[in-house]
């Protein structure tokens, strides 16, 4: 076993881990997420609560351990869609060529003339604030970057003398797409997908922070942060804590993402 798969099978495995314990948050606290308890409004970190209580009185431990459901599943959700989309979307427009292409390449050109996170911002704040329309807005914004990953894959895919030697014997195109196109750019479109599982992820708690994610009292860790920003100085604990899991969760998605591509670099194969 060679030094990185070692290391992808750490990280995996440390991934594995937290989405086990985000299933498992019922079992490692018995407190409600969503249950305010005034009287224990405010508490600093405890053998009670680990993590301190929020305004409310809610454990602040367990709203983080419910809140990884959520941030893990919107970030997943948005990377499924957005490189499935975009991969598709490459892959017929460098097929077809032509006007479509040039048609296609002029839309992801006016998405990319704007920073992603500002014209997220924007089309989440004319949906409306909410989880389902952050994944919405970030997905619009996201797909143009596969899009245009795949494209150029396919175009060089389409030079080769096997996918010729495919058209001249009749192979439909769908076929082709299929058995030639897609096996030779599916794992580049995977690194790159696992790479922008982080960033994506602090995207979407970028939106929360700012009211247009998850609206309370959904215990998600961008929301998290902003409902703890005006008591930082009073009960620093309501920043810290999620600030940490976001960080930390983050952190460790991108370094399995950067192992990935390291075992899956032909270069370094042995």
């Amino acid at each position: 076993m060679t030094r990185d798969q070692l290391l992808f099978r750490i990280y995996t495995g440390i991934i594995l881990l937290i989405v086990l314990v985000a299933i498992c948050a019922p079992l490692i606290s018995s407190y409600d997420p969503y249950e305010s308890q005034i009287q224990n409004s405010l508490l600093p970190p405890s053998a009670e609560h680990y993590f301190g209580t929020d305004k409310l009185g809610r454990d602040i431990f367990t709203r983080i351990l419910y809140g990884a459901r959520i941030s893990i599943t919107m970030t997943l959700i948005v990377v499924i869609i957005s490189s499935g989309l975009g991969t598709l979307i490459g892959v017929i427009s460098a097929y077809i060529g032509g006007k479509v292409d040039n048609a296609i390449m002029r839309l992801t050109d006016v998405f990319l003339a704007f920073p992603g996170i500002v014209l997220a911002i924007a089309i989440a704040g004319v949906l409306g604030g909410s989880a389902v329309n952050a994944v919405l807005a970030v997905v619009i914004v996201g797909w143009t970057k596969y899009a245009r990953l795949a494209r150029s894959l396919t175009l060089k895919v389409k030079q080769q003398d096997y996918l010729s030697a495919a058209i001249t014997s009749g192979t439909r195109p769908i076929a082709m797409i299929r058995r030639h196109i897609l096996p030779n750019i599916i794992p580049i479109i995977i690194v790159t997908a696992a790479l922008d599982i982080g960033a994506l992820m602090m995207e979407l708690a970028g939106l929360s922070f700012l009211g247009f994610g998850a609206q309370p009292p959904t215990p998600e860790w961008g929301l998290m942060l902003n409902e703890g920003r005006q008591l930082i100085q009073t009960a620093p604990w309501l920043m810290i804590f999620p600030g940490l899991a976001i960080a930390s969760v983050v952190a460790i998605f991108n370094l399995w993402g950067d192992s990935l591509r390291d075992i899956m670099d032909p270069r370094k194969a042995n």
